[in-house]
């Protein structure tokens, strides 16, 4: 086991007695990432800070239920990600999207070669296109091709059969590139 698995345990014992102090480490150590996650299926900034304030406040009312079959961080990520979905089809039913275009932030050019700049100009625009997808198209091929989700786990997460989420996630695709070249 490693040294950071190791203290992971430890933290999560310690906050199973409810010290606040492993509590904020473990969400220091977490925070981003999670907070991440929520923004690329909400698409709004303080909604995304909610979802994963949330989430963290259900991972530690629950964490006795945590079997460690996976790691803390993905058990937290599936929490996030659920309640990511969960927000944002209680939005559409209640027609209170905001559609605003987020901007990725790409860092300037000092002393970054130019292939870098250049794939994360074609990252940005790929992130970009991938907003004008319709929703669940969008948030399958979040899952599978920036959180890393397979077929079967995407399947679970939105309700859909194995066969289902593969014609998803290949007709999302497909889109996608059609989208990449009638815009770029």
């Amino acid at each position: 086991m490693s040294q950071k698995r190791e203290n992971i345990d430890t933290l999560l014992q310690l906050c199973l007695k409810g010290k606040q102090s492993a509590q904020l480490e473990v969400y220091n150590l977490y925070y981003k990432a999670m907070y991440n996650t929520a923004l690329r299926i909400v698409k709004d900034s303080a909604e995304a800070e909610d979802i994963m304030q949330e989430s963290f406040l259900n991972a530690f009312t629950k964490l006795h239920t945590f079997k460690a079959e996976v790691s803390f961080g993905a058990w937290l990520k599936r929490i996030v990600i659920n309640n990511s979905i969960y927000h944002y089809r209680k939005q559409q039913k209640n027609r209170e999207v905001a559609f605003e275009d987020t901007m990725y932030k790409v860092e300037d050019n000092n002393g970054i070669s130019s292939d870098h700049v250049f794939t994360e100009l074609k990252a940005q625009k790929v992130l970009e296109t991938m907003k004008k997808l319709k929703d669940n198209y969008r948030i399958s091929l979040t899952l599978h091709l920036i959180e890393g989700y397979d077929y079967e786990e995407i399947g679970d997460i939105m309700n859909l059969s194995y066969a289902n989420c593969r014609t998803t996630i290949s007709r999302a695709k497909e889109s996608l590139r059609q989208k990449m070249l009638t815009t770029y």
